[in-house]
């Protein structure tokens, strides 16, 4: 029976204790049922904390960004070692921000400028190459190492000219790519370095959080990834023209860093004179960037803050799982290409990646639809090649050496789950499930 004299305070204690039992209850894990049961390649790991949080924003019901995402944003700095952390509405937001930051004038003559060159790998996700575009710059294609995944530092470096700017470009499943080469490279050269952390929270290099590297990165919290939001993301930098600018493209373009729902943090938000605008304009609307809104809301960030709680554990299952397949597919290393970790780096497996050699007597195609039908769930490495998709057909692009390897990937690779949601039991019906397969050919 509701008590009628309970305080605002007492009552939603109540609402939250209710809404704990009912995620225990409702979305516990269920049962493993071979055959029956989907093993999907990735998903969200959750329960009575992050539901919790949801509904306790929800009360608040401040919804844009607010206290949570500030809470959020102070886990975020204190996971990836970044003095700047700002939350966006996607991983694709992020790269956009990410990228697009750099071309403000804010940073003087280092700023890119339409025609500026930047490398990318052409084994990649479309929306690490699509800010290249966007903003009218190069990307220039390289290609990557057979086993990381990862970009080829030899093609990195031939493939610098004096119009190269930037370097864009992700740790391909977790698997962080050479940060020392990528470095002494980016030095070198004075070029950006943006690291596309998306598939890569809780990933390690020498010690250090991969993301820490750059002067900007991405991450991505889509129920895919390492922690979820639902949707979200977030840009990381230790620079503060940077951090100003990111914040200037997400919260519409403006000139004005007030957190939501805060007027005048700079104390003189009607005393500043601006070309063209009457002395005293309201700092609150002058526009500095072509920006947009892309900010997360905090019924988001709630979400995230719990999530954060989880990453050790969930770190520890994806390294674990991969482990496991690891060992599982090592007998069969005549027949794939086993995924290997790039030198001092200790990866947060995003997934599990697998390449059909040439010579195997089957196809990827053959072994995937035989893996689905048995409700295993497998995905490609992505683009495969991109410049082989249709959305560069008609894109301005340089290509640069041989890309013998991205074309190996648009042919014959393809990669398996090692999210935290799957069990031993499900792990091993995969490994049997390619067994199966080999076996009705002669091969196991």
């Amino acid at each position: 029976m509701e008590n009628v004299s309970a305080s605002p305070d007492e009552l939603k204690q109540q609402i939250l204790d209710r809404v704990a039992r009912f995620a225990e209850m409702a979305h516990a894990p269920r049962p493993f049922v071979p055959g029956e049961t989907p093993v999907p390649v990735s998903g969200k790991v959750y329960g009575a904390p992050e539901m919790v949080s949801l509904v306790e924003a929800a009360l608040e019901f401040w919804l844009t960004a607010g206290r949570f995402d500030a809470a959020f944003c102070e886990g975020l700095k204190q996971v990836t070692q970044r003095r700047h952390v700002l939350t966006a509405n996607s991983g694709s937001s992020a790269n956009l921000l990410a990228l697009t930051s750099l071309t403000s004038p804010l940073l003087g003559k280092r700023r890119l400028l339409p025609g500026d060159e930047v490398i990318t790998l052409a084994a990649g996700f479309p929306t690490t190459v699509n800010p290249i575009l966007q903003n009218r710059l190069l990307p220039v294609f390289v290609d990557v190492q057979a086993e990381t995944y990862n970009v080829d530092l030899q093609a990195l470096a031939d493939a610098v000219t004096d119009k190269t700017r930037a370097i864009m470009m992700a740790h391909t499943l977790g698997n962080p790519f050479d940060l020392d080469g990528v470095m002494e490279i980016a030095k070198k050269h004075h070029l950006w370095l943006i690291e596309d952390t998306c598939d890569a929270l809780g990933s390690f290099y020498r010690g250090k959080p991969a993301g820490s590297f750059g002067d900007v990165a991405s991450l991505s919290f889509y129920p895919a990834h390492h922690i979820t939001t639902g949707e979200g993301g977030a840009v990381l930098t230790d620079n503060s023209l940077i951090k100003r600018s990111v914040e200037s493209f997400r919260d519409w373009g403006r000139d004005c860093w007030c957190p939501t729902g805060r007027d005048n943090t700079c104390k003189q938000r009607f005393e500043r004179t601006f070309p063209n605008l009457p002395p005293g304009y309201d700092h609150k609307y002058v526009y500095s960037h072509i920006g947009y809104n892309l900010k997360m809301t905090d019924l988001q960030a709630a979400v995230g803050l719990a999530q954060l709680q989880r990453l050790p554990e969930l770190e520890a299952a994806r390294k674990a799982n991969f482990a496991h397949l690891h060992a599982a597919f090592a007998q069969w290393s005549h027949l794939f290409i086993l995924p290997r970790a790039t030198p001092h780096a200790e990866p947060s497996w995003f997934g599990f990646p697998l390449t059909v050699k040439d010579e195997a007597p089957f196809t990827r195609e053959e072994l995937m639809v035989a893996l689905n039908e048995r409700k295993i769930g497998t995905r490609l490495l992505f683009a495969g090649n991109l410049t082989k998709q249709p959305l560069m057909q008609d894109q301005p692009c340089r290509i640069s050496g041989s890309l013998e390897n991205t074309d190996r990937i648009l042919r014959g690779t393809f990669w398996l789950g090692v999210f935290p949601g799957l069990s031993r039991d499900m792990l091993d019906y995969v490994v049997a499930g390619v067994e199966a397969f080999l076996a009705r050919r002669g091969l196991a």
